[in-house]
């Protein structure tokens, strides 16, 4: 059997910590113009825009590099109603995709999680050996891991050492 799944690192994007009360979720919503998720590890997408929610206060959003005004101007207009704070991190990670009918195999080498508990659309922080990550389900055969710039090596070491061990058989 042939071993059908890569890795790959994705073009870089604009990332947003966001963190604010439970209270300022309504007006910030509707100026982003699409409601912020309200469960952890619930993904929201409109249009290019993601945000996945991390923590009970906590939100991550992405977008492309060139759309990040998307994020900043709305919030931007609605702090005075919505106090929260926005922080760029667009250069602290970089996103490797995962994907092909062995890539929940492939994740599992290095991640404790119970890859099949994550459903589609979902995304979770947790560990890849011993690196945080973000980890989220795309698709059912394909993750994004998002990985602190200095990891990134360690990480694509072990994705690559695992591959190959599988293009082995062993």
């Amino acid at each position: 059997m042939a071993f059908n799944t890569t890795v790959e690192t994705l073009p870089a994007m604009g990332r947003f910590s966001l963190r604010c009360k439970r209270e300022n979720t309504v007006a910030m919503s509707k100026a982003l113009g699409f409601e912020l998720p309200s469960s952890i590890s619930e993904m929201v997408r409109s249009g290019n825009v993601t945000a996945l929610k991390l923590g009970p206060d906590e939100w991550m959003m992405t977008c492309p590099m060139d759309e990040r005004v998307r994020i900043t101007e709305p919030l931007a207009a609605v702090y005075t109603d919505a106090v929260h704070s926005l922080t760029e991190v667009s250069s602290r990670e970089v996103s490797i995709r995962i994907s092909g009918p062995e890539a929940e195999e492939l994740l599992s080498t290095s991640c404790p999680r119970n890859l099949r508990e994550l459903t589609v659309g979902c995304g979770v922080r947790t560990v890849f050996d011993s690196v945080q990550v973000i980890l989220t389900r795309e698709e059912q055969n394909q993750f994004r891991l998002d990985v602190w710039r200095s990891f990134v090596p360690h990480v694509m070491g072990l994705l690559s050492v695992a591959t190959k061990e599988f293009e082995c058989g062993l």
